[in-house]
């Protein structure tokens, strides 16, 4: 029922559809007056999603104030050098002018030119890895002069919302996030202004204590920050009720879906829906590196390929495509080219995300544990939730042999991806190492219960039972991996499935289960670590069976390679395993 109000209410939100249209149109138009062109491109998407209003409906500009009138010229000069790129003369032209519009821009302007010139002295560092060394040097003036604004109450919606980004990039989050909060209350349809705070935002607790002001334009927000948090069947349904309030034509809800998708490794929808977005939408870059990041999961060269090809004709030096090519040369295991190639994302942006992360995989292939390091911690700077930062971090101080680090990183994937088998198996692993094997146990039954992508879940845990002579509840998870492994037909690509075998077949030999022994040891003939001693098995169980029945010493000594010691002969609790079920 819960959920039902809470659709009925986004409905509600939805209900007249020419007034969002309209309001999408007059946000589009102040943000191209004050330079905000991604949340200008934002808006105007979601805008021509919408059927088109007529003619005596569209939005009237609105009135001059006697400040637009008195700083017009100034304006219209500053921002036609803004536009350009020329922030100081921008921002030296409008230093005398009054209005809220003028103002915004003058400080944007200094702010912008702060971070042209930081990029600029990136360029000529040694790497993106020492990109963090270099600070906007207009920050702390700018946060001066709109901390005095702000205190006397004067800054609009836009003025807000840079006074946020300013603190933000001062690593003042708690000031940022209040400020952004702020903003979203005085003008809800600046979408920078929520984006930012999903940027902010690090879990569900931190969500439900923010106060956010109850517009359609929260429903996004909340889609959107359910996706980055990992929430990803709410996230699902908030796009669902967008696209049935009559959003279903927009690219950006389309495209938020697809992600999600790879986000829960649901790659076969996630590609699918890709493929639609692209032929809808075919010069598109946004999200074309998730996109790629599916095409490598699944090894699909040609396909990637055409996609980095695509990309490099419509605008080789985006960040996307960087990293699109950066895929492919990994998926041809050319690491050098493919991390050359995020180092040239991370040259264009050094705050995206995705660039620094799969830097460190490529550094991780690479054997350069140092460089990995230094390039997983930049993602964890840019984003704390990226949990695949995280696990690579885990996984470099594994090969560093340091267990202890190996756990906190492993954890802190984990809390961010709790029902992700790869993160459990991988802290079960370390419990392992540290012989907590108790934690062991319960990270590996965990894994199972949540779906074990890997398959390899059952089979740690029942050679954990093993190592601790519990022979019962090893054969048990040892059938339960058989039962799996045949059920999705996928028995080759799968080694321990003769480990499995073998096992069971030791195990009925020690219950004196004849038949299900022969079955196992027949199976172990597929295999070829294990056809020999499959060979042994059954020679031995057809003597005993044509000498009768012997004493379990005899037969303990009569098998040296059997893991069972003769004074521990398991009593059978464990029923048999049906073998007509997994004949390949």
């Amino acid at each position: 029922r819960g959920v039902v109000g809470v659709m009925a209410a986004a409905s509600g939100l939805f209900s007249d559809l020419r007034e969002i249209k309209k309001q999408l149109l007059s946000v589009t138009s102040m943000c191209q007056e004050r330079g905000l062109v991604h949340s200008r491109k934002w808006a105007a998407e979601l805008s021509f999603a919408l059927d088109p209003l007529p003619r005596n409906e569209l939005p009237s500009s609105p009135a001059f104030t006697e400040d637009d009138v008195h700083d017009l010229d100034c304006y219209n000069l500053a921002k036609s050098y803004f536009d350009v790129k020329e922030y100081d003369r921008a921002a030296d032209f409008l230093r005398n002018c009054k209005s809220q519009k003028a103002y915004f821009l003058c400080m944007y302007s200094r702010y912008l030119s702060g971070e042209k010139k930081k990029d600029d002295e990136s360029v000529d560092s040694l790497g993106p890895l020492e990109k963090g060394q270099v600070k906007n040097e207009a920050l702390r003036d700018l946060r001066v002069e709109l901390s005095k604004k702000h205190r006397a109450q004067e800054l609009d919606g836009f003025g807000l919302y840079l006074y946020g980004v300013v603190l933000r990039k001062l690593d003042l989050v708690k000031e940022a996030i209040d400020v952004f909060v702020e903003a979203t209350h005085a003008l809800p349809l600046h979408w920078g202004a929520w984006l930012e705070l999903c940027n902010l935002i690090t879990d569900k607790e931190m969500l439900k204590s923010l106060s956010l002001p109850d517009t359609w334009m929260k429903e996004f927000f909340l889609a959107h920050i359910y996706t980055e948090l990992q929430m990803i069947e709410e996230a699902l349904q908030k796009y669902q009720s967008l696209i049935d309030a009559g959003f279903s034509k927009s690219t950006y809800i389309i495209s938020q879906i697809a992600v999600a998708y790879h986000n829960i490794r649901d790659i076969d929808k996630a590609l699918s829906i890709f493929n639609e977005l692209r032929k809808q939408d075919p010069y598109r870059i946004e999200n074309m590196d998730t996109f790629s990041n599916l095409l490598y999961v699944r090894s699909m060269k040609p396909e990637l390929s055409y996609l980095a090809h695509n990309l490099c004709e419509i605008d080789k030096y985006r960040v996307e495509t960087c990293c699109v090519i950066g895929n492919y040369y990994s998926l041809r295991s050319q690491h050098e080219k493919a991390a050359l190639y995020f180092q040239r994302a991370l040259k264009l942006n050094p705050r995206y995300l995705g660039a620094w992360t799969l830097m460190g995989h490529e550094y991780m292939e690479m054997k350069n544990t140092s460089a990995a390091i230094q390039a997983y911690r930049h993602a964890i700077e840019v984003n704390k939730r990226d949990y695949r930062a995280w696990y690579g971090l885990g996984q470099t101080y594994e090969i560093l042999k340091m267990p202890f680090y190996c756990l906190y990183y492993y954890r802190r994937a984990h809390q961010l991806r709790p029902n992700d088998s790869r993160m459990l198996v991988a802290l079960g692993e370390c419990y392992e190492k540290l012989n907590q094997l108790v934690e062991a146990k319960k990270c590996y039954w965990r894994a199972y219960s949540v779906g074990d992508v890997e398959k390899m879940a059952l089979v740690k845990l029942a050679k954990l039972h093993e190592q601790l002579n519990e022979y019962e509840e090893a054969a048990q998870y040892y059938i339960k991996y058989v039962e799996d492994i045949y059920s999705c037909g996928e028995i080759m690509d799968h080694h321990e499935v003769s480990t499995a075998f073998r096992y069971l077949a030791q195990y009925y030999f020690r219950c004196k289960l004849w038949d299900e022994a022969s079955a196992c040891a027949k199976k172990c003939f597929n295999f070829n670590d294990t056809r020999e001693e499959g060979k042994a098995l059954l020679r031995q169980i057809l003597q005993l069976r044509n000498q009768g029945e012997s004493t379990s010493g005899d037969i303990a000594a009569a098998v040296p390679f059997l893991p069972l010691s003769a004074n521990n002969t398991p009593t059978r609790r464990v029923s048999p395993l049906n073998l007509s079920s997994v004949t390949p």
